[in-house]
């Protein structure tokens, strides 16, 4: 392994698989690349609150400030869990799409990093919500051309 993608939730689970990734990336002094996702709904959810901030402080943002509070909160998230390790990593950028999406912005990104080794959550959904929205590890899996390592709970 010499380039990584990690996938990061941000939930305990997200955490867990950050810091599993970031091990063996440290370990076999990889780089670790960081991906978060967003969905609209979310990405519209911290535009609210960028919108109320805009109003008390009379200014004006534009959504990349947005992306960057992501790129913000995924820092934290690394310098908590990981941040004794010796490790060389990037924040990718933030990517908003749908849920259902989600493998295809995977991917993307692990095809423009060039990356050899993907780290991504598997997600609990019922038979139905799995044939509905698909499988985002199953997915990654079955199209990823590499090892991908999945944290299933």
């Amino acid at each position: 392994m010499e380039r990584a993608l990690v996938v990061l939730d941000q939930d305990e689970q997200g955490r867990r698989l950050l810091e599993e990734a970031a091990e063996l990336a440290s370990g076999v002094d990889a780089k670790l690349h960081v991906l978060t996702l967003l969905t609209p709904e979310e990405f519209g959810e911290k535009r609210d609150a960028l919108d109320a901030v805009e109003r008390g402080e009379q200014t004006s943002y534009d959504d990349s400030v947005v992306l960057d509070r992501a790129r913000q909160d995924a820092e934290e998230i690394i310098g908590e869990t990981v941040g004794d390790l010796d490790l060389d990593y990037e924040v990718v950028p933030g990517r908003v799409g749908e849920a259902e999406n989600e493998s295809d912005r995977i991917l993307e990104t692990a095809g423009e990093r060039n990356v050899d080794h993907v780290f991504v959550a598997g997600r609990k959904r019922s038979p139905t919500g799995k044939a509905v929205f698909g499988d985002r590890a199953q997915s990654i899996v079955l199209n990823f051309d590499g090892p991908v390592t999945s944290l299933l709970e």
